[in-house]
C-alpha cells in the first residue's frame, strides 16, 4: 500500500479570518462549497470547527464512492483536520494571509492507498481527480467570501 497524496490551492479575495470562519462553519456556509460529488452530508455533532463531526459521500468516479465520517480537529490558527474514521484519509485545510486583504488556501489529502496495480492507477489518476474536485470547492469558497 503506498500513500496517496492530492494539494490544491488558491488565493482569495478575502481576509484569513473571514475564508476560514466558511470553511469551519459546517453547520452553514461548508455545505454551499460542496460540488456535485458529495451526498448525504450531515452534521452529527458541533458544527463550528473543533469537535465537529460531519458525515458525507464523496463519489470521486462513476464506481468509486467513499462513504466519509470526518472527525475535525484545529491543531493550529488556521488549520482544519478532518479526519475520516472509515478509512484512512486526512484532509488538511490551512488558510493564511496572502497580500493585502487577500488569503491563501491550501488543501490537502493523504490516505493509504490500494497495492499492486490497481494501486499504481490510483496514485497515478486519483490526486487528479481530487485536485478538480477540490478545485470546484475553492471556486465555491471565493465566490462565497468575496461578496
Amino acid at each position: 500500500m503506498a500513500q496517496v497524496e492530492a494539494t490544491t490551492e488558491r488565493v482569495v479575495a478575502a481576509d484569513a479570518e473571514t475564508v476560514f470562519d466558511a470553511l469551519a462553519d459546517y453547520s452553514g456556509t461548508r455545505a454551499k462549497l460542496l460540488p456535485q460529488h458529495f451526498s448525504e452530508y450531515e452534521v452529527r455533532e458541533g458544527g463550528d470547527g473543533e469537535g465537529t463531526l460531519v458525515h458525507w459521500k464523496l463519489q470521486a468516479t462513476s464506481k468509486r464512492v467513499r462513504d466519509c465520517l470526518l472527525e475535525v480537529s484545529e491543531p493550529t490558527d488556521g488549520e482544519l483536520v478532518e479526519k475520516d474514521r472509515n478509512s484512512s484519509m486526512v484532509t488538511t485545510w490551512r488558510v493564511t494571509p496572502a497580500g493585502e486583504g487577500g488569503s491563501r488556501v491550501v488543501v490537502h489529502t493523504t490516505w493509504q492507498g490500494a497495492g499492486g496495480v490497481g494501486g499504481f492507477f490510483e496514485k497515478t489518476f486519483a490526486p487528479k481527480g481530487l485536485g478538480r474536485i477540490y478545485d470546484e470547492v475553492l471556486d465555491k469558497l471565493a465566490t462565497e467570501v468575496e461578496k
